[in-house]
This record gives structure tokens, C-alpha cells and sequence, in this order.
């Protein structure tokens, strides 16, 4: 199980000591810009990096709208990580972006 945040408390939430964004987006939308200190990993190498992830961590996880971060939220959630999905994705970010 995992909640949905909206972007506004995403950005609150990210500057926590045991908070990490987690951006599983393809590089090419990356490029574009991303949260400040966002992991990327793309969703389709997410199984292969899970040993990236520290499970005593909250990832907020994010993508352009929110499909594919929740999709990736369903999959670590099932493996015990901690998870919040960013609804609205990117498209919803008002925040800074480096």
C-alpha cells in the first residue's frame, strides 16, 4: 500500500533527513530537468537497481504525470519499501527544478 501526495506536499516532504525523490522517468524527460537531488532510475531498470534503494527510507516517487510512478510505487511497496506517489507528476511541479 502506498499514499498519493500532491506536488505542493511533495516539496515539503522532500526536505526531511530520511526523504529521497525517486524519479523513474526516461533520461531524455530527465534532460529537461528534475527535483534538486532526485535519484533517477528509469522504470524499466528498477528491478535491476533495487540494491540502490535503502529500505529505512521514504521515497517520494515521481515520473511526467503519475502513471508510471505509481506503477513503481505498486512494485517497491510490494517489496517493503516505503513509498509515496507524487500525483500529477512533473506536469504538476511547480517547485525548482535544477
Amino acid at each position: 500500500m502506498f499514499e498519493n501526495i500532491l506536488p505542493t506536499q511533495a516539496d515539503v516532504l522532500r526536505h526531511e533527513t530520511n526523504v529521497e525523490v525517486l524519479d523513474v522517468r526516461e533520461a531524455h524527460e530527465v534532460a529537461a530537468g528534475k527535483i534538486p537531488n532526485a535519484r533517477h532510475i528509469p522504470l524499466g531498470q528498477l528491478f535491476a537497481r533495487l540494491n540502490e534503494l535503502n529500505p529505512s527510507k521514504t521515497y517520494i516517487v515521481v515520473c511526467h504525470s503519475g502513471g508510471r510512478s505509481a506503477l513503481a510505487c505498486e512494485w517497491l511497496a510490494e517489496r517493503g519499501f516505503h513509498v509515496k506517489n507524487m500525483v500529477g507528476g512533473m506536469m504538476s511541479w511547480e517547485g525548482e527544478v535544477e
